[in-house]
Order: structure tokens, then C-alpha cells, then sequence
């Protein structure tokens, strides 16, 4: 991100400002009075002058094209606030200037559930289940258990955090991996290069890594294959973090199991053999998109304006 040449925390510098969000500000309580609030979800035309925005709220869960239009129509806001956590989707067009703040904590109980929940799918059959039921057949079995699992979490901000703290009342061990070893509470946390060391000891890998030059490919062949056999890679973070190449080659196998909520490319295209790939579940990128999301969008929203509108300093701050 390019250095900033506003102080995140002057506020507008009028005492005015034009701020646009994706939701309604009559169903947002507790915005502060003084800004000029525009809705614009995204949609072709501007509810006002890009030129003038100061503080711009991106719309959630649309592409890159279309977030960054009022960016790219002359907008140089002074913040520019997402509602996703990850901001690789506006690499290249923030305004020199612009500070950036992502939605740290509002995506952490709805990512952490999915990835609970394909953890669970997964080694419990639910693929089989559900293709039985539609054939009316009973596959009764022996199946995996999330118990006693050993779930490496790569990438333990406030998502990986959320992870573990539902993971473990299922009498799992959970290995820690983040960009830079630190200590926690509940134990180590490794840095990205212990992964060589940690991956054979993992029954379940959880990737929620944002999406950086570090981490593009970071399951790469090499990654994969360290994984032992039978192991669960779940991806609950981007899809390209993970080479789709190389992952297909191991499940294809039938060496490992895959779980992803988000792929590469994506939207998967109907053709592509990730589909039918055996032992891929695969969700449509809905990991934050739940009724949690607009409660704590909200909260977020009425916090950051609060704060900017009084001065004080930003939370979120991309550096």
C-alpha cells in the first residue's frame, strides 16, 4: 500500500464528509451525525460525485471490477474501509493517500462454523450420506471421527483463532502457523517456515491465510506432499493459495482429501474436474456470507465512523 499522506485519524477535515455505504444508513443505528451518507451497493450508477467521497465502504462479496469503479471513476477517498478481511481484490487501486482498513473480526464466528463444518462433512461422509439419500440407499459404514485428529491451522489471526477455539471441544490437538512465531495463551505459534516440520503430523490442515506474494501457492506439490496420506487439506482462506494442479494430482490419487469453500478459479466453472474430483467437497465461497454477517458489518461500520469522525485513530489499518 502506498504511504499515506492523511492521517487516518484527523477525521474530515471540514468537519464534513461524503460517506458511501453498502447498506442503507437508515437500518445502520448509531452513525455519527455531520457526514453526507450515500447508499451504493455496487450498482451502475453513483449515488453522488466519486470525486468527493472521503470515505468509502466497499460493497461485500462483489468483483474486483465492480468495488473498484468509483476508484477508478476519480474517487481519492481518505479511508477506504472493506467488509471482507481480505483486500487482495484491491491491489493496485487504492489512491496514493488512501488509508485502508479491513473487516478484522466481523467474518470470524461465520468462517470458523464452515470450517468446523467441513472438517466434519468430510471425515464423517456427508458426501455419501447425501448421495445415498437421493438414491434411497442406507450406507451404513465405519467412518472418520474429528476426535483425536491433530488440525494444523496455517495463517492463526482472528479467523485461525475462531477455528481453534471450536475445534478443540472435539478432543483435537491443533498446531499454530502464522507468518511470524509468537506465544499465546493456548500455546506456540510457529512461524511459515516450521510447515516443513509440521505437516506430516496432520491429520487436518486449515488454510485461512490471506492472499500475499508469500502465500500464492503456498500448498504447492511440495506442501501437499509432505501432508501425510489420508490427511483433509480444508481451504477456508483464498483459492490460490492452493496450486489446483497439484491438488488435483493428490486427490486424484485417492492420497488426500480436500475441502474448499474457495477455489482457483473462481466461480468454478461447471466443466472443471475439481467437481468430480473424488474426496473434494466443495462450498461456494460462503464462509462469511451468513446471517452473523450484517450484525457485526454493522457494529464495525458505526465503530470505524465513530472514531474517524471524532479524530481518533482507526482500527484495522492495512499497513
Amino acid at each position: 500500500m502506498a504511504e499515506s499522506i492523511l492521517d487516518p485519524a484527523a477525521g474530515p477535515a471540514n468537519g464534513s464528509a461524503t460517506v458511501w455505504l453498502p447498506i442503507p444508513p437508515a437500518e445502520i443505528p448509531g452513525l455519527p451525525e455531520g457526514p453526507a451518507y450515500h447508499f451504493w451497493d455496487g450498482e451502475e450508477e453513483f449515488p453522488a460525485d466519486p470525486a468527493g467521497l472521503d470515505f468509502y465502504v466497499t460493497p461485500y462479496m462483489l468483483p474486483a471490477e465492480q468495488v473498484t469503479r468509483p476508484l477508478r471513476a476519480g474517487a481519492r477517498p481518505a479511508v477506504v474501509q472493506t467488509l471482507s478481511a481480505g483486500v487482495d481484490h484491491l491491489s493496485g487501486h487504492l489512491p496514493d493517500g488512501s488509508v485502508l482498513c479491513n473487516a478484522r473480526g466481523v467474518h470470524d464466528a461465520s468462517t470458523a462454523e464452515l470450517a468446523v463444518a467441513l472438517m466434519l462433512a468430510s471425515l464423517r461422509g456427508f458426501q455419501d450420506f447425501t448421495r445415498g439419500q437421493d438414491a434411497g440407499e442406507w450406507r451404513s459404514g465405519r467412518y472418520r471421527a474429528l476426535a483425536d485428529r491433530t488440525v494444523l491451522i496455517v495463517g492463526h489471526g482472528s479467523v485461525g483463532s475462531a477455528i481453534e477455539e471450536r475445534v478443540l471441544p472435539f478432543e483435537c490437538d491443533v498446531l499454530r502457523v502464522a507468518r511470524s512465531a509468537r506465544q499465546t495463551a493456548r500455546g506456540e505459534v510457529h512461524a511459515l517456515s516450521a510447515l516443513p516440520e509440521l505437516l506430516p503430523r496432520a491429520d487436518v490442515v486449515v488454510l485461512v491465510t490471506p492472499l500475499t506474494d508469500t502465500t500464492r501457492h503456498l500448498a504447492d506439490a511440495g506442501f501437499l506432499a509432505r501432508m501425510k496420506d489420508g490427511a483433509l487439506l480444508v481451504n477456508v482462506g483464498r483459492g490460490p493459495v492452493v496450486d489446483t494442479g497439484a491438488l488435483l494430482a493428490e486427490v486424484t490419487s485417492g492420497r488426500l482429501c480436500a475441502a474448499l469453500d474457495v477455489t482457483d478459479p473462481e466461480p468454478l466453472p461447471a466443466d472443471h474436474p475439481l467437481w468430480r474430483a473424488p474426496g473434494v467437497l466443495i462450498s461456494p465461497h460462503v464462509g462469511g456470507n451468513t446471517s452473523a454477517f450484517l450484525p457485526r458489518a454493522k457494529r464495525l461500520l458505526v465503530a470505524q465512523l465513530n472514531r474517524w469522525t471524532a479524530g481518533e485513530p482507526l482500527e484495522n489499518v492495512m499497513g
